[in-house]
C-alpha cells in the first residue's frame, strides 16, 4: 500500500539537501508533502486521492500556486518511486499586464531607504540597496560578504548554478564602511548579532515596519518585490531578456518575462495609442 509515513517525509528531506536544493526549497517542498499527508488521513497515496486534492487545491489558492505545490509532491513521488500517481500542472496562460497595485515603484523604494535612514536602521537600508541594486535573492545575501566587496564581484552558487555578480563603486564603498563600523573584517555583511546571517523573516519583519514612515502599502513590501523592481528598471535600460535572465539566475526565460511585464495602466496606454476605438 502506498502510505505516507513520516520516514519517508525525512528520507525525503536528506534527500533534498543531498541534492543541494536550498534551504527555502526544501522547507517548501517538506510542508507541501505534509499537507498532502493531513489531507489523506491515514487513507492510501492514490492518483484518484491526489486529484482531488488538486481540486481542492484549486478552490482555495491561484493556479500558478497550485502549480507550485504539484511540482513540490511530484519530486516526492519521483523519490518514492510513485510517478503513475502524479497529475497533470493547471494550464496557466501567461498574462500580457500585471497588477500594479502588487509593484513596488521607484519612488515608494526611495521612500523605504528614507524611512531606514530616520530610523536609523543602516543595516536595513543597505540590504534593501543591495538586494535592490544587484538582483540577487534575498536567499543569497550571505554571498555578499567583505571580501567580495573588495573586489568587486560576489560568486554567487545557487539551486545548483554559478553566475556572477557585479557590485557597483558606490555600493561596494557603503557597505565597505558599513562593515568597517562593525568592526567586521571577513564573512558576510548581513548578519545577527551573534554573527549569524539574517533570517528572512526577520528582512521582511523589518520591512514592514518601514511602511506607514514611508507611506507605502504593506502588501508590497517585501524583499522579493525589490528584484523585482531591479529586474523592471534593468529591462527598461537594456531590452535584452535573455542578458537579464542570466542577471537574475533564471534556468527558464519564460520566469524572467514575468519579472518584465507592463503594469495594467501602461497596457491601456499601449491601446489609447492605437486608436481603434473612436
Amino acid at each position: 500500500m502506498n502510505m505516507i509515513r513520516e520516514n519517508d517525509i525525512q528520507a525525503f528531506e536528506t534527500y533534498l539537501y543531498l541534492n543541494e536544493k536550498s534551504r527555502a526549497t526544501t522547507v517548501k517542498y517538506i510542508r507541501a508533502v505534509r499537507r498532502l499527508t493531513e489531507f489523506l488521513q491515514d487513507e492510501e497515496l492514490t492518483k484518484r486521492r491526489l486529484l482531488e486534492y488538486r481540486e481542492l487545491l484549486m478552490g482555495q489558492m491561484k493556479a500558478q500556486t497550485v502549480n507550485g505545490v504539484l511540482s513540490a509532491l511530484h519530486a516526492f513521488l519521483d523519490f518514492l518511486g510513485l510517478q503513475d500517481c502524479k497529475v497533470k500542472f493547471l494550464k496557466v496562460q501567461r498574462q500580457a499586464f500585471v497588477d500594479e497595485s502588487r509593484e513596488l515603484s521607484e519612488a515608494e523604494y526611495k521612500r523605504l531607504l528614507l524611512a531606514a535612514e530616520a530610523k536609523g536602521n543602516e543595516r536595513l537600508y543597505l540590504l534593501m540597496m543591495t538586494i535592490c541594486g544587484t538582483g540577487i535573492r534575498v536567499g543569497e545575501l550571505p554571498y555578499i560578504t567583505v571580501e567580495a566587496v573588495r573586489s568587486g564581484r560576489a560568486e554567487i552558487r545557487m539551486k545548483g548554478k554559478n553566475r556572477t555578480i557585479i557590485l557597483q563603486k558606490e555600493l561596494c564603498r557603503k557597505l565597505l564602511q558599513y562593515a568597517k563600523e562593525q568592526s567586521i573584517e571577513s564573512g558576510h555583511i548581513f548578519r545577527t548579532r551573534s554573527g549569524n546571517p539574517l533570517d528572512r523573516s526577520n528582512i521582511c519583519h523589518d520591512m514592514k515596519k518601514l511602511c506607514a514612515e514611508a507611506k507605502v502599502d504593506a502588501s508590497k513590501v517585501f524583499p522579493h518585490n525589490l528584484r523585482h523592481l531591479f529586474a523592471r528598471t534593468f529591462y527598461a535600460v537594456e531590452k535584452n531578456l535573455a542578458h537579464l535572465a542570466d542577471v537574475l539566475g533564471h534556468s527558464r526565460i519564460e520566469t524572467t518575462r514575468i519579472y518584465v511585464a507592463v503594469s495594467a495602466a501602461a497596457h491601456e496606454r499601449i491601446l489609447n495609442r492605437m486608436g481603434l476605438v473612436i
